[in-house]
C-alpha cells in the first residue's frame, strides 16, 4: 500500500463544532483512523482552523480547546497514531503507525502576542500558516482588498517560525504578503493551494510564487477543493488534480509537490474523492501518468523530506 503524506486537513474543527464525532469511525468526518488506515496514511497534518465568528478575546481559548481534542480524542485514545514534533519522530514511525502532526490555519488564534506563538509551538504546533482569506495582526490574507503585505510583527513571527525550525504555511496569503514572507522564510510551504494558470481563484499560487517557492526548497501541497482546481465545481475530477500536480512538476517542482486535502473543510467533494478512503482512487490515476519514483515523492516523500531538521 502506498504511502500518504497529507499536509492539511480540519478535523479539529469538526469535532469542536460537535463534541459528539468520533474520530474512530466517524462518518460525518471526510478522515478518521478507520479510513487513515484503509488507505495508507503514514502522515496526516492536523489544522487549527478559529473561525471569524469567535470573537477575538476568545480565539487563543479556542484554539487550546481544538488542541485538546487533538490530544485527548485523538492521540490519546489511538495508540496507531504518533505525534511528529521532529523529522527524526518520521523515521521511528513503524509499520502500521500514523504520524500526526499540528499544525495552526491563520494567526488569528495569537492576535499580537508572540508569546502565545511560542506557547503554541510548546503545546506540539510545527507549521504556522500567517493568515486565513483576511488580515490579521500578521498579515493581509488572499482575500484582503487592500493586499498590505506583511506587518512588522509578521515578520517577527516568520523569524519565530525559523528560530523554532518550522514551516511557515503561504497558503491564504495575499500576494503582497505572500513575497514578504517568502523572502525571510527559512522553512516555507504552501500545504494547500493549487496552481492559478490552470485555474484563476485567489487562493491559487500564480507561476512566479510557484517558482519561488521551489526557488527556496519550499513545497506545495495541491488540494481537492473543487472550486480551487477547475470551473467545474461540481463535476471536478481527479483528472484535474492530476493537470496541477503536472503544472508544478513542469515548473521545475517534481520534488517539491505533495498533496494538503483540505478534507473536512470542503462541504462538496472531487468526484472520486469522497474522503481519506478513497485516496487509491487517485494514486491508481498518476499511475497512468508518473513513474513509481514520481509517485512516492508526490504522496508521501516530497513532504517527509522537507519537514525543518
Amino acid at each position: 500500500m502506498r504511502k500518504i503524506f497529507d499536509a492539511h486537513c480540519d478535523v479539529l474543527y469538526k469535532m469542536w463544532m460537535n463534541p459528539n464525532i468520533s474520530f474512530e469511525d466517524g462518518e460525518s468526518l471526510q478522515v478518521n483512523n478507520k479510513y487513515l488506515k484503509q488507505a495508507g496514511s503514514k502522515i496526516q497534518c492536523f489544522a487549527i482552523y478559529v473561525p471569524e465568528s469567535v470573537r477575538v478575546a476568545d480565539r487563543f481559548n479556542v484554539a487550546l480547546e481544538m488542541i485538546d481534542i487533538f490530544y485527548e480524542k485523538i492521540m490519546k485514545i489511538h495508540p496507531n497514531l504518533q505525534l511528529i514534533l521532529e523529522k527524526d519522530d518520521i523515521h521511528k514511525l513503524q509499520d502500521g503507525e500514523i504520524g500526526a502532526i499540528l499544525t495552526l490555519e491563520g494567526c488569528d488564534a495569537i492576535g499580537a502576542d508572540i508569546v502565545k506563538l511560542k506557547t503554541l509551538h510548546r503545546l506540539g504546533v510545527r507549521s504556522v500558516g500567517l493568515t486565513w482569506n483576511f488580515a490579521n495582526a500578521v498579515a493581509d490574507g488572499a482575500l484582503e482588498k487592500r493586499n498590505a503585505g506583511l506587518s512588522n510583527f509578521g515578520i517577527e513571527v516568520v523569524n519565530i517560525n525559523n528560530q523554532l525550525k518550522i514551516w511557515t504555511d503561504l497558503s491564504h496569503l495575499g500576494e503582497k504578503s505572500f513575497w514578504d514572507t517568502i523572502e525571510i522564510a527559512r522553512f516555507p510551504i504552501a500545504s494547500h493551494s493549487n496552481a492559478y494558470s490552470l485555474f484563476s481563484h485567489p487562493r491559487n499560487l500564480r507561476d512566479e510564487q510557484i517558482e519561488a517557492l521551489i526557488e527556496k526548497d519550499g513545497i506545495i501541497g495541491i488540494t481537492f477543493v473543487p472550486y480551487f482546481l477547475s470551473k467545474k465545481t461540481s463535476d471536478a475530477t481527479i483528472n484535474d488534480i492530476i493537470r496541477h500536480i503536472d503544472h508544478i512538476c513542469a515548473l521545475g517542482g517534481e520534488r517539491n509537490v505533495g498533496l494538503g486535502s483540505d478534507f473536512d473543510g470542503i462541504e462538496h467533494t472531487v468526484n472520486g474523492l469522497e474522503n481519506y478512503s478513497f485516496y487509491p482512487n487517485l494514486i491508481n490515476e498518476l499511475q497512468k501518468y508518473f513513474t513509481q519514483e514520481q509517485i512516492n515523492g508526490i504522496c508521501y516523500q516530497n513532504f517527509a523530506n522537507h519537514f525543518p531538521d
